[in-house]
């Protein structure tokens, strides 16, 4: 697929001015978002997605169209995990509701800049080592065995490692100033509570990236259609949490469902090689995974549905990689100069 410089800039361009329309216009006044407000948005971001995927099936054929709306429905299946984690930092930290849209707006920005490197970085090394194509599929694999055997946990956002140390190094107010990331109390510089939600948005972020561009390029080795898939399933990652806000804790098979979409297209990564290597070996096509990721999602819905149906008291987790903290008693680091670091 041949991208040119201008169609890069007008795209990267394009992404740039929805983020600005959504930080002007949406949220720009922090406040409350309806769930009319959230569904429209939701609606306009899907619609975009769609229509991107119809120009690329008529400008570069059926299939590389197929190829950018399976890497979406990655993206956007992955993304619902995301928000799983937004939940809980947002929930821990006791962030104003008023604030989450500016909290979220945040944390897409930070992602689609984490995905654009390691777009960059996975391009580069398919195209100079096709060895590549293993370590992807292995670590899809491992990340996905792994989401199934702690997926009853819940990560621990205030137990990130950067937030730890920016508590250790810097005093923290007790309560929110609005937007603001830093506040004066009694002529001292403070850090409020929301850079500390910003700091575990960013790096968790940063932590979703490894795992997502290794599954996106398991559908599509083009750069661009792994780049538009990522900012297209982020755009509309906002408007999805405020519209799902109420129902991600009754997806209770979700984590189910996502380990066995990245264990899937880890072995379909390893097949893409040995296809290379050998033709004999057959390799997975992007029809069949964009059937088998979407039969999964329905599968992971209708399962739940009926699960919560019959046990209501059942509430749905976000699922970890690594090996939840048991059984010790978490103590924050001490304080420089005797502040608190709850916020």
């Amino acid at each position: 697929m041949e991208v040119t410089f201008a169609i890069w800039a007008f795209s990267i361009g394009a992404i740039i001015l929805l983020v600005a329309i959504d930080f002007f216009t949406v949220s720009r006044h922090p406040h409350d978002v309806s769930f009319r407000e959230a569904s429209l948005w939701s609606v306009f971001y899907i619609a975009i997605a769609i229509a991107f995927g119809i120009l690329v099936w008529f400008w570069q054929g059926s299939t590389l169209g197929t190829q950018f709306f399976a890497a979406y429905l990655v993206e956007k299946s992955l993304s619902v995990d995301n928000l799983f984690v937004f939940v809980i930092i947002l929930t821990q930290f006791a962030v104003p509701s008023v604030l989450h849209q500016r909290v979220l707006l945040f944390g897409v920005m930070l992602a689609l800049v984490f995905r654009a490197v390691f777009i960059a970085i996975g391009a580069a090394a398919i195209a100079y080592f096709s060895f590549t194509f293993v370590i992807f599929g292995a670590f899809l694999i491992w990340t996905g065995v792994q989401l199934a055997r702690h997926r009853d946990d819940d990560p621990e956002p205030k137990e990130n490692l950067v937030v730890r140390v920016a508590r250790r190094w810097f005093p923290v107010a007790d309560r929110f100033e609005g937007t603001k990331l830093f506040t004066r109390i009694d002529g001292k510089r403070m850090l409020t509570p929301l850079l500390l939600v910003m700091l575990a948005i960013g790096s968790t972020d940063l932590l979703f990236a490894l795992d997502s561009i290794p599954a996106t390029f398991g559908v599509t080795t083009e750069p661009y259609l792994v780049f538009m898939a990522n900012a297209a399933a982020l755009l509309g990652l906002r408007a999805l949490y405020f519209v799902l806000r109420g129902l991600l804790d009754r997806l209770v098979y979700l984590s189910i469902g996502l380990s066995a979409i990245l264990i899937f297209i880890g072995f379909k990564l390893i097949l893409t090689f040995a296809h290379e290597q050998n033709t004999a070996i057959p390799k997975i096509s992007t029809g069949l995974s964009l059937g088998v990721i979407g039969g999964v999602l329905i599968t992971v819905t209708l399962a739940s549905w009926w699960k919560v149906r019959r046990d209501p008291s059942l509430r749905a987790h976000a699922g970890t990689v690594l090996e939840p903290r048991r059984g010790e008693e978490r103590q924050e680091p001490d304080e420089p100069n005797g502040e608190s670091a709850q916020p």
